[in-house]
Parts: structure tokens; sequence; C-alpha cells
């Protein structure tokens, strides 16, 4: 049974020194109410009410409880409005996850942005490989960048998808050439994010007009569960690794990174915003996702997806 509603019915019950008046009050069956007192006084070991055939008095201990429970339950009125006006108001505090690259180059701006349109809601960003239990980590929501989902406990709202490029370093490309074709990369020191890529396949579009798929199985000497070791592998000249576009463009546009068939476009990666459930989303969480959905649709979203991949 639920404790606060068994004290609210004691406290009818001895308001009145009555059972039928207080089953009456509160339309309820007299044998109900006297279930529910039964079972207050075996879950707190005291004895509440005195009863005999032609009266209901207070014990000591049940005069306590009738001093005391009023305050309990105007205190629990309180929290329980305190908390259903804290999800009816856009402040508090939005708890974000989010890969630490999506999360530092695309991320910071679009909070920096939302936290001036909405002062009262801070925004907690924490950083993470996408792995973590939403519910576990006390998150509100979680941003991620992936191929496909398959927590399908959770409830997950596309935003975007973000084009990928395969580079590697001109030392690299200088020391094992230039790959003429996919099928070329099974034969070079390609490095994976496990996460991705879990069974080693990279796919493509081909070139125009046709856009042929392909796939190839690659190999390579160092495997990561994130994409900036991978990167900076990539940059000292180990091997050719794949990123989302905003990971690689500064490095190219230097000269550090040298795209690898530019002709054949890498499957993209989808944006996801992912939160535990739909049922009773706070505004705050609303707000942002609303904020993401308008962001992602404006066409400059992503500054690099126009560029040329190839150094000035």
């Amino acid at each position: 049974m639920d404790k606060l509603k068994a004290i609210e019915i004691f406290i009818e019950v001895a308001q009145g020194l009555s059972f039928s008046g207080a089953a009456q009050r509160l339309g309820m069956a007299k044998g109900n109410v006297t279930k529910h007192i039964a079972w207050l006084e075996q879950n707190l070991g005291v004895q509440l009410l005195t009863r005999t055939t032609k009266s209901v008095s207070l014990t000591e201990s049940g005069l306590s409880l009738l001093e005391n429970g009023r305050e309990l339950l105007d205190r629990a009125e309180k929290v329980d409005n305190a908390v259903r006006q804290s999800v009816k108001q856009t402040k508090g505090i939005l708890r974000l996850g989010a890969p630490p690259s999506f999360g530092a180059f695309h991320l910071v701006p679009i909070i920096t942005a939302f936290s001036s349109a909405h002062p009262d809601i801070q925004v907690v960003l924490y950083l993470d490989d996408g792995r973590t239990d939403l519910v576990a980590e006390g998150l509100d929501m979680s941003v991620r960048i992936a191929s496909s989902l398959k927590d399908t406990s959770q409830v997950a709202h596309k935003l975007a998808v973000v084009p990928q490029l395969l580079v590697a370093s001109p030392e690299y490309l200088k020391r094992r050439g230039m790959p003429a074709d996919v099928a070329d990369l099974a034969n070079h020191d390609c490095m994976v994010h496990a996460l991705k890529s879990p069974t080693n396949i990279w796919n493509f579009d081909g070139p125009a007009p046709l856009n042929a798929k392909h796939s190839v199985r690659v190999r390579g000497t160092i495997r990561a569960n994130y994409g900036d070791p991978l990167r900076h592998a990539a940059i000292l000249g180990h091997g050719i690794s794949m990123h989302p576009t905003y990971m690689v463009m500064q490095d190219i546009q230097a000269g550090r990174l040298q795209t690898v068939l530019p002709e054949f476009r890498p499957s993209g990666v989808d944006i996801y915003a992912v939160f535990p459930s739909r049922k009773n989303l706070p505004v705050r969480v609303r707000t942002f996702l609303d904020f993401l959905r308008q962001w992602f649709r404006e066409p400059g979203w992503d500054v690099y997806k126009n560029l040329p991949y190839t150094a000035p």
C-alpha cells in the first residue's frame, strides 16, 4: 500500500474519530478504510487507534502521527507541485552527452547560442564514446554519431547526416602510393574505428552518374573506439583512416592530410538526439531538442561540407 495514502486516511479517521465518516468523506468503502489503518499500524509497529463497538479514540502514537502527519502531507504536496512545475518551466540543468570530437567542434557553438537564448538553462556537457547508459549517468539527452543505433529501448530523433572522408598523410601516400580503387585499400594499412566499423568493412558510393556501391574489408595495425587517435596516427604517416568532414578538413586545408579516393564517397554517419523516454519530457529538454532541429535545418551548419577536399 501507499504509506502517504494510508496516513491521509488515518488523519480523516482521527479528525472525526469515525471510520464510517472518513469512508464517506473519502468516497471509499468502510472495509477499505479499515484495511489501510490496519496496514499502517502493522507497518509502523504501533497501535494508532483504540476501537470499541461504540467509540474510536487516539493512542499516544496516534496523536503523534496526527500532529506530524499533516505536516508530512503538506511537505509531500509541496514537493509534488515543485516537481511538476520544474517539468513545465524552461529553466534548470540540462545534462547532455556527446562524442568528444563532435562535442568540441559542433556542439560548443550550439550550446553557446542556446545559452544566450535561454540563460535560465544551465548545460552540463558530458563527453563519452557513445555507449554510456543515459539513465545510469543521469543524462537528459545524448547526441550520437552513428551509422545506426542498436539500442531500441531509447528514443532517437535523426538530426542530420555528416559526410565522411578517407584521408592519409602526404608522407604515407608517397611511401605506399595512392590507391587507384576501393579494392586497393585491402593492401594498405587502414586504421579502423572499432565502434563504427566493427567488422572492418568500409562502404562507398562510386563516381557519378552510376553511384555504384562498393565495399572492402580492410585491415591495419591500429584500431580505436575514438576518432581522434586514428586522425593523429594518420597525420603521423601510419596509414589511411576514415573520418567525418569536421574532424579532418582543417588538416586537409593545412596540408597535414590528403584526401584518398576523392571520387568515391564513404557512407555518411547520422547525427541523432537520443533520450531515455518520450514520456513527460521536461520543457528544458524539449526546448533544446527543438533548438537542435532548427540548427541542423540551416544549410550552413556544416561549415566544411562544400569546401574543396584538397589542400590550397
